[in-house]
């Protein structure tokens, strides 16, 4: 059985462009699709969407869509609400990636996408991916950036995909370390040496060295990120969610929630066992 990718989907054309991005990762990935789609989530089902269509309309569309792909695509229509749907395709699937359009319209503003983005990482803690609407257009992505803010890294054992990314797409991997406080600043070193031992980066060869290490003093985390990413012309941006910012009652205003918010690029989570 191939690795699945699941994502979520509805007929808007934000999620078909995630779901393309998803489909055109699943090639190198030799990986499957599983078209999930939550009949009962705002998100994913918004109430002028339900208006035109019913349940025969839907499971008819979603074939015709799943049909279309390159790779082989199954469909799921669930009648629970988005978090307990996704936990049960995980369950079922184990799959290598969760996919989810970022549309930033008025239908669903970017705000919900992020509160469902870090729910989902609450609830399941397998790698999402984020896809914005507009603002990218490299494919495949090759050019990798990890945001390290220098703490030690404990992830899930489900979370090989950037290594996985890197070996099928032939694409390298930097480090962006951000240090609002100068003081508190670790050194290149530490930082490589911080991926390294929780497997997010390669062990010290003369492909990867500290030169790949991007050290950016006296800025907000967030804007040093997106600025480096920009400066190295990044196609993906990879983040370590760690659960005290989830779960903080401010999350709305954390590192993770801007990334997710206001990346031009698309942003793979990576939810951290701490």
């Amino acid at each position: 059985m191939t690795p699945a990718i699941v994502v979520l989907t509805d007929f808007f054309a934000v999620s078909n462009r995630a779901l393309s991005y998803a489909a055109c990762l699943a090639v190198p990935l030799e990986a499957h699709l599983v078209l999930l789609h939550v009949s009962h989530d705002g998100l994913l089902a918004p109430d002028e969407y339900r208006g035109y269509r019913n349940a025969e309309q839907t499971q008819r569309a979603l074939h015709t869509l799943a049909e279309s792909q390159p790779v082989p695509t199954q469909v799921e229509i669930s009648p629970d609400y988005l978090p307990e749907a996704v936990e049960k395709a995980v369950r079922h699937h184990q799959p290598q990636l969760l996919v989810l359009g970022r549309p930033g319209t008025a239908t669903a503003p970017v705000e919900i996408v992020t509160s469902t983005a870090l729910d989902l990482l609450r609830r399941v803690p397998y790698p999402l991916l984020i896809v914005p609407t507009v603002g990218w257009d490299t494919f495949p992505p090759r050019r990798l950036v990890l945001a390290v803010d220098g703490e030690p890294i404990s992830l899930y054992e489900n979370q090989q995909i950037v290594q996985q990314l890197l070996h099928a797409l032939h694409g390298s991997l930097h480090l962006v370390h951000v240090a609002h406080n100068p003081e508190l600043q670790h050194s290149a070193l530490h930082i490589l040496r911080t991926a390294r031992t929780c497997g997010l980066a390669p062990e010290f060869t003369d492909d990867f060295t500290e030169a790949q290490v991007h050290m950016v003093p006296g800025l907000p985390p967030a804007e040093g990120i997106l600025q480096t990413a920009s400066d190295l012309e990044a196609d993906l941006l990879v983040v370590v969610a760690r659960r005290h910012n989830l779960l903080s009652s401010l999350f709305h205003r954390s590192v993770t929630a801007q990334l997710i918010g206001e990346s031009p690029i698309p942003v793979l989570l990576l939810p951290a066992l701490d």
